[in-house]
């Protein structure tokens, strides 16, 4: 059975949409149709016509400072009954995941804040390691990420781009969506 799948998605440097991208590729290689929404677009129609048509959703969001970001709040609470009325999955990227013991809901603090604060349960939870690359911060977020990485034993040279994502992790994730 072949799904139409959205992805509504929250990044803040580009690498949540990285992987939203590797996902839809891999679903549209089986035969799936698949759009992509950032979260604020889904916001922005009252209709929620998007949302509605599609038969799987998928939201991402990446985490800065230890929190989702507010949007992502805001559209599981107004898309909560959607949200269980269809095949649904929720992905975090956050770069605590950087430790494989840290990519389950019961290890990552994160991910077990959020799931407490919203109605939604997702059908699927999935948690991937993140990226660093410090080129991209600003001058106040690259010395505050390179002191929370320093205190956590990360990478913290300020011309380093580490990539901390499971590659296999995501197209597992993205196989199972696939799934009838």
């Amino acid at each position: 059975m072949k799904r139409d799948i959205l992805i509504v998605y929250s990044t803040t440097d580009g690498h949540t949409l990285e992987i939203c991208e590797r996902i839809r590729t891999l679903l549209q290689d089986e035969g799936h149709a698949v759009d992509l929404l950032p979260v604020a677009q889904a916001l922005a129609d009252p209709e929620n016509a998007a949302l509605a048509r599609r038969d799987t959703i998928v939201l991402g969001a990446s985490i800065r400072y230890g929190k989702h970001h507010r949007q992502v709040y805001d559209f599981v609470r107004r898309h909560a009954r959607l949200l269980d009325a269809r095949r649904n999955a929720f992905f975090s990227v956050n770069a605590v995941a950087r430790k494989p013991d840290r990519r389950q809901v019961d290890s990552n603090p994160y991910v077990r804040k959020f799931l407490t604060r919203i109605a939604w349960q997702p059908q699927h939870v999935e948690i991937f390691g993140g990226k660093i690359d410090y080129a991209k911060y600003s001058f106040f977020d690259r010395n505050i990420i390179r002191f929370i990485m320093w205190m956590t034993k990360g990478p913290t040279d300020p011309r380093s781009v580490v990539d901390f994502t499971d590659w296999q992790q995501v197209d597992a994730f993205a196989r199972r969506i696939g799934k009838p």
